[in-house]
């Protein structure tokens, strides 16, 4: 069972890189193209700005969901880093336990927050997209980093010999 969770978890995170590949793909390819026919032919895309921020924040909170399946997260480990190894998966399990209650209750009232009447009518002025549908981007994201933490939360559970297995894995 576990190794299909992992298989899953592999898979979600394969699908999250290359979703930011292709976001930053686009995000050069019409940045570029509004560089060219603002400053050659002087005559600007008058979407670009608004687009491009959109998918640059879509493309954070994908990267960071990616970042905690690769637990390559900034870290302080001073403390980790010192005590016995007993102690430190202990504590790294309370730590990936107190993250995932955090992302759960973030994630949570987000989408509270997304679905509300008020919200769901709000356009964004150049493009007349829902504004939902953006930050819905960001409500999916922290669904993400949660299920990675919880494929992190269940793997630390095994024992310590079994573990080493699947920890040097990467997408």
């Amino acid at each position: 069972m576990l190794t299909f969770i992992h298989r899953c978890d592999r898979m979600l995170a394969r699908l999250e890189y290359s979703l930011l590949i292709f976001a930053f793909i686009a995000l050069t390819l019409i940045l570029s193209a509004q560089v060219i026919m603002r400053y050659f032919f002087s005559s600007p895309i008058f979407w670009v700005e608004e687009v491009a921020v959109q998918i640059l924040i879509s493309a954070t909170f994908l990267g960071v969901s990616y970042l905690t399946y690769l637990d390559k997260l900034v870290r302080v480990d001073m403390i980790l880093a010192n005590i016995n190894p007993s102690a430190r998966r202990r504590l790294t399990w309370v730590i990936t336990l107190t993250s995932l209650l955090t992302v759960l209750l973030i994630a949570f009232h987000a989408t509270e927050w997304v679905f509300r009447p008020e919200n769901q009518f709000d356009t964004s002025p150049t493009t007349g997209i829902l504004k939902w549908y953006n930050y819905l981007t960001i409500v999916i994201g922290f669904y993400l980093m949660a299920i990675h933490l919880m494929v992190k939360m269940l793997t630390s559970l095994k024992p310590q010999h079994e573990s080493g297995q699947n920890e040097e894995e990467s997408c």
